[in-house]
């Protein structure tokens, strides 16, 4: 939403992501903040940081399908799963460098999603997230079942350091600027996508996908297009989560995994890029305080057992994911336009 008196008057303005003298301020302040953070943080918070950035590629990819196509997608972390090992093979038995591994990584996540954006086509709804929970299973199966010499089953891949023009990218500060730089781009190409005609056709089919159709819009293409956009978004993660981890196993990719997801993109709001890095933020911040209290508690309450106190734990952070749901359905950021929208009217009341 623009300030008052802030109108676009071309297609181009429309499109634009910076609009005001005051959004370009708060913008170059932020990008400040996040390249001094090295500076001004301990090295767990950089190695959160690094998790956020990750998280927040992948989960506005997720957006994009799900928010803004409105295509349901419960196999998110198999497409992230696909992008790790394919960037994780590639750097072991190719030694191909960072930024020849992540491009191929995103674009085999997203052939895989493309093939499940198909079904999307005909079918809709709960059908349809059966059907993308398939994807979590296919890609297990696949996994652990194929030569252990091709994806080393049970036992992962080990993956070597980034290469970036000849450069091991090994130190804290590096990897920290290489995930921020690659997620910088991700997130400003999701602004880019969803503002373009592609974005407009898929809020169109998402909103009523038989009036899209009579509007002349590929309802199947652009269902299927959403799947494989996501899926990219869901590659690129995957490939710096490979990096970053130096270790890439299939437990790292799970259907709960794949729900903190859709818990992220519900949390910060259904339908904004913007919303999905809020609720990348809150679930990633929920997520550290349980794993920093969850050990104090369980030393305290020893009779209850550790494995009982972090399920509970985990319950909790169930059960705030659905007080948002419930309280907050429409998500943080759908409050915070309704926060500015009163600001700018005050003192009226409408």
């Amino acid at each position: 939403m623009d300030p008052s008196g802030i109108f676009a008057t071309s297609y181009r303005a429309d499109r634009r992501l910076v609009r005001t003298r005051w959004q370009a301020l708060s913008l170059i302040l932020f990008i400040a903040v996040l390249l001094a953070a090295p500076y001004l943080v301990g090295p767990r918070i950089v190695a959160i940081l690094n998790i956020m950035y990750i998280s927040a590629v992948v989960a506005v990819g997720l957006q994009i399908c799900t928010g803004y196509a409105g295509q349901i997608n419960l196999g998110q972390a198999a497409f992230m799963g696909v992008g790790a090992y394919t960037a994780a093979i590639l750097a072991e038995k190719t030694g191909l460098t960072f930024l020849l591994t992540i491009p191929i990584a995103g674009f085999a996540a997203a052939v895989f999603g493309f093939l499940f954006g198909l079904t999307a086509a005909r079918i809709k709804g709960f059908y349809l997230a059966l059907t993308t929970i398939a994807a979590q299973f296919i890609f297990h199966f696949a996994v652990l079942n194929l030569p252990s010499s091709w994806l080393g089953g049970s036992n992962g891949v080990t993956v070597p350091p980034a290469t970036l023009f000849g450069l091991r990218i090994v130190s804290e500060g590096a990897q920290y600027y290489l995930m921020l730089f690659v997620a910088a781009i991700m997130v400003a190409g999701a602004f880019g996508i969803v503002r373009s005609r592609f974005g407009r056709a898929f809020v169109a089919v998402r909103d009523d996908d038989v009036a899209a159709g009579i509007m002349g819009i590929n309802v199947a293409a652009t269902k299927a297009n959403a799947f494989l956009i996501g899926a990219f978004y869901a590659g690129v993660g995957g490939g710096l989560w490979a990096y970053l981890i130096r270790f890439v196993g299939v437990d790292q990719f799970t259907l709960f995994n794949s729900v903190f997801f859709i818990a992220m993109i519900i949390v910060g709001g259904m339908g904004s890029v913007v919303g999905a890095l809020i609720g990348v933020f809150v679930i990633r911040v929920i997520q550290e305080i349980i794993a920093t209290v969850g050990p104090n508690i369980a030393d305290s309450v020893t009779f209850l057992g550790g494995d009982i106190v972090f399920a509970g734990m985990n319950v909790i952070l169930g059960g705030v994911i659905a007080l948002f749901m419930i309280l907050e359905p429409k998500g943080l950021m759908h409050r915070w336009t309704i926060l500015k929208s009163s600001y700018r009217i005050w003192p009226f009341p409408y």
